[in-house]
This record gives structure tokens, sequence and C-alpha cells, in this order.
């Protein structure tokens, strides 16, 4: 709830200080064929995956502005740029978020935030250790004929938050090893 994120920044600034770098990293599926998805799966996911992102960007903000300085990377996937079959939930909220980005990079750019979207494709996590066979069997699609690791992600993160890319905003990094060449 928006209650609730504004109660967590708060308690970050009262024991770290203001929010400079958020990473908004939430991600859920709930797979199945659109005619058989229930309205429920759908806005779980939307809301989980996409709202989230329009919450705590919101709330971290308002301390970017006063310090004339911030970044704000939102992790999306590269199924929001090409869709997968039974993810129609998961692509669009996953492809809002780059829609989001682009249009948040436009109102803040002038104060100094920048705002960027890190898109991985299959990475080694909790949530592709579900997929089994199938998460093995996209290797042969990718490029460098493996699985990335969530090292690989963060370290384009890191680069993203650091003063290093102060010139780079409104932008999609794709970290998937080639997978959509």
């Amino acid at each position: 709830s928006a209650e609730a994120v504004t109660e967590m920044f708060a308690a970050v600034a009262a024991r770290l200080g203001p929010v400079d770098i958020l990473v908004n990293n939430a991600g859920i599926t709930r797979d199945g064929l659109l005619l058989r998805m229930s309205g429920e799966s759908w806005n779980e996911v939307i809301t989980t995956n996409l709202t989230s992102n329009f919450l705590c960007s919101k709330a971290a903000l308002r301390s970017m502005i006063r310090g004339r300085w911030g970044r704000i990377i939102c992790i999306s996937s590269a199924a929001g740029i090409h869709g997968n079959p039974g993810q129609t939930n998961y692509a669009a909220a996953k492809a809002g978020i780059i829609g989001f980005a682009k249009s948040l990079a436009k109102e803040v750019g002038s104060r100094g935030i920048t705002v960027n979207v890190v898109a991985p494709g299959f990475v080694r996590t909790d949530l592709t250790q579900g997929l089994g066979e199938f998460a093995e069997s996209q290797t042969a699609r990718i490029a460098l004929g493996r699985l990335g690791s969530p090292p690989e992600i963060a370290s384009v993160v890191g680069y993203l938050a650091s003063d290093g890319a102060s010139y780079i905003t409104g932008q999609t990094i794709v970290v998937d090893g080639g997978l959509a060449l």
C-alpha cells in the first residue's frame, strides 16, 4: 500500500538518511494463458511488478529533488520487450516499467536524477528455478550458451548507480547473453 511504502521510506530516512539511489526490483509471476488467467492473477502481477515502481519512486523523489541528485534503476525483463506465451500479465508489467522509466526520466532529468531500466533475460534465481527444463532449454537460444547470474545483473545496476553513468537516462539495458539477437 502507499501508506506502507511511505512508512518504509520514513524509517529508512530516519536510520540511514534520505534515499538517493533506488533500485526497484520486485518480480513475481502467475503464468497462464490469457483465456484462463484470473483477474486476481493479472492484478497481483501488475501490482507487484509495476505499481511498486510507481509507489517507491514517488516516495524517493522528494529527497532526490531536494538534493538535486538521484538514481532510480528499475528492473524489468527481456519478456517486457519480446513477450512470452503464458505471461501476458508479466510481460505487460515489465513493458510498463520501461515506459514508466522513460517518462519519469523526462520529468526529473533537469534535477540531476537519472532513471534507467535493466532488463535481464534468463538468470539463475529462485524465480527461474521453478521453470526447470524450460529455462535450461533456452540456453540453445542464448548466444553465450548459458543462463546469466545475479552478480552479472548487479554489476550493471552498480554502474547505473555510479557517477560514471551520469549521462545515461531513460535507457533500457538488456542483459540477456544475446537471447534477443
